[in-house]
């Protein structure tokens, strides 16, 4: 006899598990970094905006996987602190490439350290098998860039 649809899907939903270890990986970054000023999330979309130079907005949640309210969101909240700048085009506001300024590439420095020491601390959380697993799938790859 199968499981009753709420212990089976308990028991063996992919997708609770996999938010849940989302949650617990990304407090890691956030703890290591927060003396910064920085969310692990923002401090991608400055990766990201590093390797590309001058990314729109709908470049950086392709990238990433991002819903345009949230990175727009956060993509204002690090031009008010001065980490990333428009760059001046006649086309769609919302298509406006930005770029990282002095200040976000310091930042990017400065947290490199405690971003190491997060992937550590997360390796070890997860294990060698599962990090190994995660980096391999294609799910998580960030495509080129």
């Amino acid at each position: 006899m199968a499981e009753p649809a709420p212990i089976d899907i308990s028991k063996h939903c992919l997708a609770v598990r996999l938010r849940r270890m989302n949650r617990a990986v990304t407090a890691i970054y956030d703890d290591a970094i927060r003396p910064l000023g920085v969310k692990i999330s923002q401090l991608n979309i400055l990766v990201v905006a590093d390797r590309r130079g001058e990314p729109t907005p709908s470049d950086v949640g392709r990238i990433l996987h991002l819903e345009a309210s949230t990175l727009s969101r956060n993509l204002e909240r690090m031009r008010r602190r001065g980490w990333i700048e428009s760059v001046p085009s006649a086309g769609d506001g919302r298509l406006q490439p930005f770029r990282l300024t002095d200040s976000g590439r310091r930042l990017l420095s400065e947290a490199h350290p405690m971003w190491k020491n997060a992937q550590e601390k997360a390796s070890a959380l997860l294990g060698e098998e599962t990090v190994k697993a995660i980096m391999s799938s294609p799910a998580a790859t960030l495509g080129k860039g």
